[in-house]
């Protein structure tokens, strides 16, 4: 099912789909003043942004899912996004990569690809560090954890990546439930997409510096886990776990 962002969109997406891309248009209800043809020309735009999150996603699930699938999956995530968004602005990157990277974390975890070995390591480390965190009154250091595990550093950064990806999928569970409010098959207006907006800038607001650094670079400007760890003096899993409290920061605020 290879959607791809070409002049030939709409034949691509019927194929894929059994309907027309006008019909779906029409059925999900897009924003008043974005046109299919408008809406074509943004996807086109942005999907440099959707294989750039494949291929540092593609990396974290060891082939779980054909990466021209996830490609289309993003793609539908991005499309969703513009249609909540309305006409992107300086701010639709950061929110366009939350919701592509949440519809391919979705898909996978619907899929449940994980094997039950490592869903069970997951969990097995998700207790040990809560035991450590109710230890020590706080969240366990990189260092804390890896001793008072008995892991290493490897396992310890899988374990981030791992809770990073249902908290990310958790918050784009949010985005739609919001999102779903509107009604199917209503066009959200200007004021709805302004609240969206606004909402993500309240919600960006409530973080500190650094958790603001750490979901900019990662979200706006697609760097690397190791990319922000360079840049910030920080390991790679220490930036994991910034951008997992922050956007358990910013799903607190959306929840207000």
């Amino acid at each position: 099912m290879a959607l791809v962002a070409t002049e030939n969109y709409s034949e691509s997406y019927g194929a894929s789909y059994g309907e027309s891309y006008g019909e779906a248009f029409a059925a999900t209800g897009a924003a008043a003043a974005m046109t299919p043809a408008a809406e074509q020309k943004h996807l086109l735009a942005y999907a440099p942004l959707v294989k750039k999150i494949v291929r540092q996603l593609n990396s974290q699930v060891a082939g779980a899912i054909d990466r021209e699938d996830m490609e289309q999956i993003g793609l539908m995530g991005l499309l969703e996004a513009l249609r909540r968004y309305g006409e992107p602005d300086a701010g639709f990157g950061s929110y366009a990569s939350l919701r592509i990277r949440g519809a391919i974390l979705d898909e996978l975890r619907r899929q449940d690809w994980r094997p039950r070995a490592v869903r069970q390591q997951s969990h097995k480390l998700r207790d040990g560090v809560r035991a450590l965190t109710r230890k020590l009154g706080r969240e366990p250091s990189e260092q804390e954890a890896i001793a008072g595990l008995g892991i290493t550093a490897e396992e310890y950064m899988a374990y981030q990546l791992d809770e990073n990806a249902e908290v990310l999928a958790s918050f784009d569970d949010l985005l739609q439930e919001q999102g779903s409010e509107m009604g199917a098959g209503h066009s959200p207006s200007p004021e709805e997409q302004l609240m969206v907006r606004r909402s993500l800038e309240q919600a960006l607001n409530g973080l500190n510096e650094r958790e603001q650094r750490v979901v900019q670079m990662y979200y706006e400007f697609e760097l690397s886990y190791k990319e922000i760890a360079a840049v910030l003096d920080l390991t790679d899993a220490r930036v994991c776990q910034l951008n997992k409290a922050a956007l358990n920061k910013m799903k607190a605020v959306l929840q207000a």
